[in-house]
């Protein structure tokens, strides 16, 4: 049977057992969005990851009793270092303002307490530089009279590193299991489709039809479901993520300062073309025992 005829018969089937298909649709599409939802926070993960790792940066927070001088000749060393690219002054007044403005609290900024803004100066790394140097480079910055702490992230960029591979097996996991969910629910779907059109599937044996004659329909039936709940969970996350990825990346940036980003389209592609493949497989796998009508 060619495909233009297995694609109308599973139309007709379609219409037939309209209510049956969309309860089953519904249900997958929220499989579907889970799926999605997963794929897009461990595409930010990892964005947030890359960002971070490429713009490295160390901040020397310097004690309240740092003099000018000591200051100075601090800068002066940090300009001879390789591994630093640029060197920025912060007084505590500056830290405060810029965390009043960023944050946008509700409240003004003289109710923030001076002491939690320690002035400092914030050194952006080159490119190359291993935890190695830059631990060094800690090290030497720490002895120094004028500072007080220096935050090189280390450990920060660890722990994002060791969420992005979390965060992969959870998705990983959750296909698997959305897999499942899909050929269980098409496979239940498919076999209420069957057994509502059973007299006609003994007519068209009796009349000499082929397996794959009486299986083809329904095949059709079962990727057109899948592909139809992964579409409609796709255009659901790219309207969701439309309508409010403006007010998160306001409050995003504040905080780490890395906006949103949206999964690749080819992951989108995947979902749908997936979803597809996926209920034919579970449809193909509950007529198996209906072949020998």
């Amino acid at each position: 049977m060619d495909l233009a005829t297995a694609f109308s018969r599973a139309t007709r089937g379609l219409r037939d057992d309209l209510r049956l298909h969309v309860v089953a649709v519904a249900s997958l599409v929220i499989a579907f969005l889970c799926l999605g939802g997963a794929l897009l926070a461990v595409a930010n993960l990892a964005h947030m990851s890359t960002r971070w790792g490429q713009e490295r940066s160390v901040s020397i927070y310097l004690k309240d009793s740092a003099k000018e001088a000591d200051v100075a000749q601090l800068r002066l060393v940090l300009e001879s270092v390789d591994d630093v690219a640029g060197a920025v002054f912060v007084s505590a007044e500056q830290a405060r303002e810029q965390f009043a403005a960023q944050a946008d609290l509700g409240i003004p900024m003289e109710a923030l307490p001076q002491e939690a803004f320690p002035a400092s100066v914030e050194l952006t790394l080159r490119k190359g530089a291993s935890d190695e140097r830059v631990a060094s480079l800690a090290q030497r910055l720490a002895s120094f009279a004028a500072v007080e702490t220096v935050e090189t992230y280390q450990s920060l960029f660890g722990r994002m590193a060791s969420l992005v591979a979390a965060g992969r097996s959870a998705a990983l996991g959750l296909a698997l299991l959305v897999i499942v969910c899909v050929i269980a629910v098409v496979g239940n779907t498919i076999r209420l489709a069957v057994a509502g059109r059973r007299q006609e599937i003994e007519v068209l044996k009796l009349c000499g039809a082929t397996d794959g004659f009486v299986r083809g329909p329904f095949v059709v039936e079962g990727a057109l479901q899948s592909t139809a709940a992964a579409l409609l969970s796709v255009l659901l996350l790219v309207g969701s993520y439309s309508l409010l990825h403006g007010r998160v990346d306001a409050t995003l940036s504040s905080l780490v300062g890395v906006s949103t980003v949206f999964m690749h389209p080819m992951w989108l592609v995947a979902i749908v073309v997936g979803g597809a493949c996926i209920g034919a497989l579970g449809s193909m796998l509950s007529l198996r025992r209906y072949l020998a009508v």
